[in-house]
């Protein structure tokens, strides 16, 4: 893992938290209106083990637009086949970002064991443009992704009857697509998580500091 003294000479750089979620054809349940005296239902066809995983990252530069890339995994349903990113799936989706940001990135995770591989430490450690920090153990209030996956469940994924794996597929590309036309609602992420850019320093420090 790059060290994260490296983080006060990163200037340029952006930082990008990253968390992953799984969706299922199962959908949420959100707050509707319906009928007095009668019970709003949404029907499903009935349950599947199909699932989607996403990767997303929210990128941050101060002066610069805000950003979100992920990257989804199906799962398949063969047996022994892995339901989960590996360290590569990571290391390639950290590699996407800084092509599409032309810049240095500041990685901001969770302490997941996947994150925490030597073959991830090793990729880090040898490429200078790559920084990570790691979370605190149990702090997901302090990744603006978790209001990402909020957005997606509370909105285009609430109530939703899926008909089938592709249909679960084309709404959560919606969704994230409509997330990443809006940049204020990436902005928003990071201003529920109570983290604040200083403009002379890359890092988040909280405002209460």
């Amino acid at each position: 893992m790059a060290s994260g003294g490296r983080t006060a000479a990163a200037l340029g750089a952006y930082i990008v938290f990253e968390d992953e979620a799984g969706f299922a054809m199962t959908p949420p349940r959100a707050r509707t209106w319906g009928r007095r005296g009668q019970t709003p239902v949404v029907r499903v066809r009935g349950r599947s083990r199909r699932r989607v995983s996403i990767a997303a990252m929210c990128c941050y530069r101060p002066g610069e637009r805000s950003r979100l890339i992920y990257r989804p995994r199906f799962h398949s349903l063969l047996k022994g086949a892995r339901k989960s990113f590996s360290w590569q799936d990571y290391r390639d989706l950290l590699v996407r970002a800084h092509l599409q940001l032309g810049a240095p990135i500041i990685v901001v995770w969770d302490n997941l064991n996947t994150h925490r591989t030597a073959g991830m430490r090793a990729y880090a450690a040898g490429h200078e443009w790559l920084t990570i920090i790691q979370l605190p153990s149990y702090s997901p209030d302090l990744n603006p992704v978790e209001g990402i996956w909020s957005l997606l469940r509370r909105g285009p994924m609430a109530n939703t009857a899926f008909t089938d794996p592709e249909h679960l597929t084309r709404t959560l590309r919606r969704g994230l697509a409509h997330i990443q036309r809006h940049p204020e609602l990436i902005d928003g992420c990071l201003t529920e998580t109570g983290l604040i850019f200083t403009s002379h320093h890359p890092k988040p420090i909280r405002k209460d500091q």
